[in-house]
């Protein structure tokens, strides 16, 4: 068993460092890939940075700004509300303002039912899909395979 351990300490050590290819796990995204990420122009999350207070990107040389994770959850909130709700700039920073965990519980809400939503549609398309056809052919494997079931048990 130590020695396993001690064979396990060691490849880790020795194994290359492990590259990040997640998205999820990069620190910081600049202003072009968050606004891809929403589809709007850089330059309303510029103007939304000076409505909005709680939207605060680092700002690297020259201005660069570098979004955090934390940044690109408000700016989630702000599409969320501005663009899909349908809220003035005023009413949002409002809310964002008096209420911020309970918009951020109602967004989430929304999001999940919305990835429901298309799950459940792909779902419907893929068996609106299906054939008559397909159906019997369905029938008659599980048929054969409960036949050669049957037959291995005895």
């Amino acid at each position: 068993m130590i020695i396993q351990k001690s064979a396990l300490f060691l490849q880790r050590k020795v194994s290359p460092p492990m590259l990040n290819h997640h998205k999820k796990l990069k620190i910081y995204y600049s202003i072009s890939e968050v606004a891809r990420m929403f589809d709007v122009n850089e330059s309303l999350l510029r103007f939304w940075e000076k409505e909005f207070p709680q939207l605060n990107p680092k700002k690297a040389g020259r201005g660069v700004r570098q979004y955090r994770q934390e940044d690109i959850e408000v700016v989630k909130l702000i599409h969320h509300l501005v663009k899909e709700r349908g809220m003035t700039l005023t009413g949002a920073r409002q809310r964002l303002k008096d209420n911020r965990g309970g918009t951020l519980r109602n967004f989430e809400i929304v999001d999940r039912l919305r990835a429901i939503r298309e799950e459940l549609v792909a779902m419907r398309d893929a068996l609106n899909a299906f054939t008559y056809d397909d159906v019997e052919t369905l029938r008659q494997n599980i048929a054969t395979a409960r036949e050669e079931e049957g037959g291995t048990d005895q």
